[in-house]
């Protein structure tokens, strides 16, 4: 299989970036690279596999001879632009949420239901960068003893918004900001909400975890009870997660579950005070659990601490892990980044 011609609409942006990065860590090599972007970055250059490649202008012409676009862009630029890329003939993975939830379009976490990726070409979907490592540890309880119920508290870093989140934060941390892109100041608060809200009271945030959980691990009736909350961290989404299963599962089992998921990673110690942070995540593609405890009230709940990069696993990785699948020639395997 020949090398793919690669475009990436939103390369100048965070998780364009991003990508570009973990293309390279991940040894995705390509025969062209395509950096696209809004008209005021066009002209620009990006350094990708020992060279620099022009950025251009995101249009329908963009695509011709594309054999994979990565949009790491709007959702609205991602509605008028993914057709046109299919039209001629690309592969489309997109990260953005405006195909997410539509029937015919693959949502796709690589370690639970890569097997739908080579099955239906088009548009593929990466989840929400919640959702990814959420739904990674739900599948390996899943897998051993099935799913009833979940509760998630969701604590989700800045540099979801991108990268006017993050110098949003770091502007109001030197004094010099009034907030703009959240709600309220984010330095030094903690903000329960994440996105607009709707008119029931949940933000749209905290509707993706319910609805693309469902699609992913195909369980159309699971219940999902969610809160999505702004912190002032960086990079790394957290998660407290109450899990009812079908049959009973003790923690030391749970562990063993979670060691057995591709990309998961158990840190739970207790006695040394050794469970996942956003720190730990900083450099790495894993998705860390810990804090395993039974419920006292419930012998079926258990709960977890779940920690995971949201730009790299959450967002570049897993669209990267999806190329990987497609162009399997174009990959050298590289050592996961823990």
């Amino acid at each position: 299989m020949k090398k793919p011609v690669v475009a990436v609409v939103g390369a100048t942006g965070l998780v364009g970036e991003v990508l570009l990065q973990i293309m390279q860590e991940r040894r995705f090599e390509v025969a062209e690279l395509r950096p696209l972007a809004s008209r005021r970055s066009a002209g620009s250059e990006i350094r990708f596999q020992d060279r620099n490649w022009p950025v251009k202008e995101a249009n329908g012409q963009a695509f011709e001879n594309c054999d994979l676009v990565f949009f790491a862009a709007t959702g609205s630029l991602s509605r008028d632009l993914a057709p046109e890329a299919v039209k001629q003939g690309a592969v489309v993975i997109d990260k953005s949420g405006t195909w997410r939830m539509e029937p015919q379009v693959p949502l796709v976490v690589p370690e639970i239901n890569g097997d739908q990726i080579l099955s239906k070409p088009g548009i593929i979907a990466c989840p929400n960068c919640s959702t990814i490592g959420f739904t990674m540890a739900l599948e390996a309880l899943r897998r051993r003893v099935g799913l009833k119920r979940v509760v998630v508290t969701t604590l989700q870093a800045v540099s979801g918004t991108g990268k006017d989140g993050l110098n949003e934060l770091q502007a109001q941390r030197a004094g010099q900001a009034e907030p703009q892109i959240f709600p309220h100041a984010i330095d030094d608060n903690v903000i329960p909400q994440c996105e607009g809200f709707r008119d029931d009271g949940f933000t749209t945030e905290e509707v993706k975890l319910l609805f693309e959980t469902r699609k992913i691990m195909n369980l159309p009736q699971l219940e999902v009870s969610m809160t999505c909350v702004r912190v002032p961290v960086q990079v790394g989404h957290s998660a407290s997660i109450l899990v009812e299963t079908e049959q009973d599962l003790d923690p030391q089992q749970a562990r063993q579950a979670l060691r057995e998921m591709p990309g998961v990673m158990v840190i739970d110690d207790p006695s040394t005070e050794s469970y996942p942070t956003p720190e730990a995540v900083k450099n790495s593609d894993a998705v860390m659990v810990g804090r395993i405890r039974s419920d006292f009230q419930h012998p079926r709940r258990l709960w977890l601490w779940q920690v995971a990069n949201n730009l790299r696993k959450g967002a570049a990785t897993n669209a990267v892990q999806i190329a990987e699948i497609l162009w399997p020639q174009s990959h050298s395997p590289a050592t996961m980044s823990r």
